[in-house]
């Protein structure tokens, strides 16, 4: 009996292990201007997306099904920053990018800000 495509299909399934969204998520938040970072130093939580470090999820909850996936991200803003935009642009970021690389569908991104700094307070406290 031939195995069609279409069988194989049927019967395979992709999954995605939660840190593979967590970097996803980290990786976008870190395209965002005027998110400084994830609970900690954002340069910190980038290296250790690309590791096997004991942050890797540093500030990223995430919470993941086999069609959609919920997060919750802590970050820092830049002070004087619009709090709603960057949200807007994380949501936007996140949810293209997670459907794109993963086709799973973010249902839920909650983001809470942990601290507001100015470039200045975060750079000395990041040296």
């Amino acid at each position: 009996m031939e195995t069609t495509t279409n069988d194989l299909m049927a019967n395979s399934r992709l999954t995605f292990d939660d840190q593979v969204i967590t970097k996803i998520t980290a990786l976008c938040a870190h395209e965002v201007d005027g998110i400084l970072g994830m609970d900690g130093n954002v340069m910190d939580t980038i290296a250790d997306t690309f590791t096997k470090g004991d942050n890797t999820g540093k500030g990223i909850k995430v919470d993941v099904g086999e069609q959609q996936v919920a997060i919750d991200v802590d970050v820092l803003l830049e002070f004087d920053r619009d709090a709603q935009a960057l949200f807007h642009q994380l949501c936007e970021r996140v949810s293209a990018r997670i459907k794109q690389m993963t086709g799973l569908q973010v249902v839920a991104l909650n983001m809470n800000v942990k601290d507001v700094l100015t470039k200045r307070e975060w750079q000395q406290q990041n040296r």
